[in-house]
């Protein structure tokens, strides 16, 4: 990069973040860090979500997480209205087109509000746990981490979804669609070495140090074979935001950080509910910025379709996943929940 090109990258970034300083509203909640030093906090942004809010609120609170930050990008469904009497609850608004303010949204959210805390980046149809996590929880989980010395977990992404065509779930609440997607498919998962140059954002990655050289960046799966999406299904949803470490720089990624010697599982309900009309909305906002969008409600507008056949699974075990290639488990790990964590 040469220097004009580097002076001019500068000037557009600062320009974009006096626009998105501008644009930001505080609409709920604290104006600091939430809970306790060391605690969990989950950042989630979201744009009309109260179709989830409720199932996601109880999820992540059974989990243990001591708050939330809800980084609301205009929803007018009643999330907010809904969010409003939640003590545990910091919601921040911008209504910039989502493209442009996304990733630099959930670096200040995660700057302000989990500093010297774990943040949990999670969406609204994302449900992330590990192994353990009836046992010992969050709590439990970053003891670990913090004793180890890591800052970071990865996860691994997988597609849940029903028996039978997806149209049918456009009737379903949400807590129907998590007792119903009760299925995944693995197959064309692709796999690279976490610092391959073949990775999209491996500029976000470069700081980055595994303790585990199984851990892979994975691509591709269901969504791949049926939809033509070559999405990441790798994600580092559980980061320390402390010295040396800016999270949230991507949407998969944080850099600076030190991750686990194990990974995490996201259960991903993209589809439950009325995926098409989600698709619809955002292709009619212009907010789609990878043109995954118009392929799913392409295919979307048949009835028939369904992500389902013999080849599907049900088994989400961490011992299933890892024998299917996707789960890294770590022995170290697994003696801390064998010794009572």
């Amino acid at each position: 990069m040469s220097l004009l090109e580097k002076v001019s990258r500068r000037w557009r970034l600062w320009r974009e973040g006096r626009r998105f300083a501008r644009s930001l509203r505080h609409v709920q909640g604290t104006t600091g860090p939430l809970g306790e030093p060391g605690d969990v906090v989950v950042v989630a942004l979201v744009r009309d979500g109260a179709y989830y809010l409720d199932a996601f609120l109880r999820f992540y609170r059974d989990l243990g997480a001591a708050g939330f930050v809800f980084c609301d990008n205009g929803s007018s469904d009643g999330t907010l209205e809904r969010l409003a009497g939640e003590v545990d609850c910091v919601v921040l608004q911008s209504t910039l087109p989502w493209g442009e303010v996304e990733n630099r949204f959930r670096n200040h959210a995660a700057k302000l509000h989990c500093a010297g805390r774990w943040c949990l980046y999670a969406d609204m149809d994302e449900h992330f746990t590990f192994e353990g996590a009836e046992k010992i929880g969050l709590p439990g989980l970053v003891r670990y981490l913090e004793r180890q010395g890591h800052t970071a977990l990865v996860a691994q992404m997988v597609e849940m979804f029903p028996e039978g065509v997806l149209q049918a779930a456009a009737g379903w609440s949400f807590v129907e669609s998590l007792e119903r997607f009760r299925f995944h498919d693995l197959r064309g998962v692709e796999r690279y070495d976490y610092h391959s140059p073949e990775v999209s954002f491996r500029y976000a990655l470069g700081r980055n140090r595994v303790t585990n050289d199984r851990i892979k960046i994975l691509f591709g799966g269901v969504r791949k074979r049926v939809f033509g999406e070559d999405c990441c299904l790798t994600k580092h949803p559980l980061v320390f935001v402390g010295e040396g470490v800016e999270p949230g720089v991507h949407p998969h990624a944080s850099a600076g950080v030190i991750c686990a010697d194990f990974t995490g599982l996201i259960r991903h309900y993209k589809f439950a509910g009325d995926a098409a009309a989600r698709d619809a909305d955002t292709l009619a906002r212009g907010v789609s910025v990878h043109g995954e969008d118009a392929k799913r409600l392409e295919a979307l507008g048949d009835a028939g379709l369904s992500l389902w056949s013999d080849a599907a699974r049900e088994d989400l075990s961490f011992a299933a996943l890892e024998v299917e290639g996707v789960m890294v488990r770590s022995d170290r790990y697994l003696r801390y929940l064998e010794d009572g964590a």
